[in-house]
C-alpha cells in the first residue's frame, strides 16, 4: 500500500524531529523521510499538519490473542499447565486474529505485538511477532519464533506445587531448567555424531537447541533481585542470550545487569502488588534501570494492563524521572531492538515497514489520541467525529 504523510511533526525515534516532514510509503515499506521528499504521482497524499507522526508502537511482552478479551475458560490458551517443559509449544497456534485486544491495541497507537506463552510452566514456549491488524496469525506473522518464554519465581511453583510434583519451590523451578539444558545439550551431541540422519528427532530438545546455540534469546519472567540473580547464574551457565521480562526489582541491581548488558521488559506498572514478589512495583524503576544504563522495553503484559495503556505507562514514568526520549525509545526501538524485530518495525526510516501513527499531539500527553493508524501503508484505524473506525480485516474490497 502507497501513502504519503505530510505536513506533521515526525518523530522517526532513531533520527531527531522533523516539523513539517513526510513520510512516505511505497508498496508498503518506507521510502522516505524528510522535510523535502518528493511525493510521486498517484500516491495519496494524507495531511498530518497540526498532528505529531509516529512509528506505530511495539509491544515486547503480552498476551494477545492467547488470552482473549471477555472470553473466560473458552478464550484462555495462555499457559498449558500439565508440562513444566513447554519448549515445543507455540503461541501461534493459539492466536485468535479476532481478539478485540487487537482492535485496542490499534487504538492506543500499537501496531507490533510479541505474543507470548504465560508464567504457568517453566519453560513456557516460543514466542511470536504479529502486527495487531489481520485476519489470521499467519498473515499478521512478522517473526517465529522470536524467543523461548520461560518462568521463575512464584507462578511455576505455585502451579505444580500445588499439583504436588516438581517444581514446589524455586530449586525445583531451576532444577526444570538445568535438566532440560542438560538434555537439549546430550541430544545436540547425539544430533551430530548421527550417521545417515539415522537419529529420532526430539521438538522439545530442537528448541532449546537453538537457544543454546544462541539462534533464540529466553525470555526469562523474573520479578525478584533473587530470581533475576537466578536468571543470570543459568544464563552464565549455559551460554545463551538473556532477556529479563518484568524485572520488578532490577533497580536493586541494575548496576549487575547494566554491566553485563541483559536488556529489561519492565512491567506491567499499572497493577497493584498483588503477590509477594512485585511489592516493590513503581513507576521509579524504569528511570532507575535506565539511568544505570540498562536497555529498557515498557510492557502492558496485556491483558493484565490494557494494551492501549502502554504508552500512558511511558507517560507516568516520565513522570516519575525517566527521560522522555527513553520513554518513547523504550516503546518504539528498544522492544524492536531487543527482540531482534529492528529489520521491521520501531521506527521511521528507509527500508522498514510503512507502520506509521498520527497523533493529535505529543503521545506522552494524556489527552492526545492516535488519529489514524497504518500498516504496512494500509490505513487501519481513525478516530473520527468521536468515533473509533477499525478497518475490518476480514471483510475488504478487491
Amino acid at each position: 500500500m502507497n501513502v504519503a504523510i505530510t505536513g506533521g511533526y515526525v518523530v522517526p525515534v532513531a533520527g531527531e524531529p522533523i516539523d513539517g516532514g513526510t513520510v512516505l510509503v511505497q508498496d508498503g515499506k518506507i521510502v522516505a523521510v524528510g522535510a523535502d521528499v518528493e511525493v510521486p504521482d498517484g500516491v495519496p497524499v494524507v495531511d498530518a499538519a497540526g498532528g505529531w507522526v509516529l512509528p506505530g508502537f511495539v509491544e515486547a511482552h503480552g498476551h494477545l490473542g492467547v488470552h482473549e478479551e471477555g472470553e473466560g475458560w473458552a478464550g484462555q490458551d495462555t499457559n498449558e499447565m500439565t508440562d513444566p517443559n513447554g519448549a515445543r509449544l507455540r503461541a501461534l497456534d493459539a492466536i485468535n486474529a479476532a481478539d478485540q485486544g487487537f482492535a485496542d491495541a490499534l487504538a492506543g497507537g500499537v501496531t507490533t505485538a510479541v505474543v507470548k506463552p504465560g508464567s504457568g510452566n517453566v519453560i513456557g514456549g516460543q514466542t511470536v511477532a504479529v502486527k495487531c491488524w489481520g485476519r489470521t496469525a499467519d498473515e499478521m506473522l512478522v517473526r517465529n519464533p522470536v524467543s523461548v518464554k520461560s518462568a521463575l519465581g512464584e507462578n511455576p511453583k505455585r502451579v505444580y506445587g500445588e499439583q504436588k510434583k516438581l517444581p514446589s519451590t524455586r530449586q525445583g523451578v531451576a532444577a526444570v531448567i538445568r535438566d532440560a539444558f542438560t538434555k537439549a545439550q546430550d541430544y545436540v551431541a547425539k544430533r551430530d555424531s548421527a550417521e545417515d540422519g539415522a537419529f529420532e528427532r526430539n521438538t522439545t530438545s530442537e528448541v532449546l537447541a537453538r537457544v543454546l546455540s544462541g539462534e533464540l534469546p529466553w525470555c526469562q519472567h523474573c520479578h525478584r533481585a533473587d530470581d533475576i540473580a537466578t536468571a543470570l547464574r543459568l544464563a552464565e551457565e549455559f551460554g545463551y542470550r538473556l532477556i529479563v521480562n518484568h524485572g520488578t526489582e532490577g533497580h536493586l541491581i541494575a548496576d549487575v545487569l547494566a554491566e553485563r548488558g541483559i536488556p529489561v521488559i519492565i512491567g506491567p506498572l499499572f497493577t497493584s502488588r498483588s503477590k509477594v514478589e512485585v511489592r516493590n512495583r513503581s513507576l521509579r524503576n524504569p528511570g532507575i534501570l535506565a539511568r544505570a544504563g540498562v536497555q529498557i522495553a515498557i510492557t502492558t503484559d496485556h491483558p493484565v494492563v490494557p494494551i492501549h495503556f502502554l504508552v500512558h505507562q511511558v507517560t507516568l514514568a516520565v513522570k516519575e524521572g525517566l527521560d522522555p526520549r527513553v520513554g518513547l525509545e523504550s516503546i518504539t526501538v528498544n522492544p524492536a531492538r531487543i527482540m531482534g524485530l529492528d529489520d521491521r518495525v520501531g521506527s521511521l526510516r528507509p527500508g522498514l515497514d510503512g507502520d506509521v501513527v498520527i497523533w493529535s499531539g505529543d503521545p506522552l500527553d494524556v489527552m492526545s489520541r492516535a488519529l489514524k493508524v497504518y500498516v504496512e501503508g494500509r490505513e487501519v484505524y481513525r478516530y473520527e467525529n468521536g468515533e473509533e473506525i477499525v478497518t475490518n480485516p476480514f471483510y475488504r474490497e478487491p
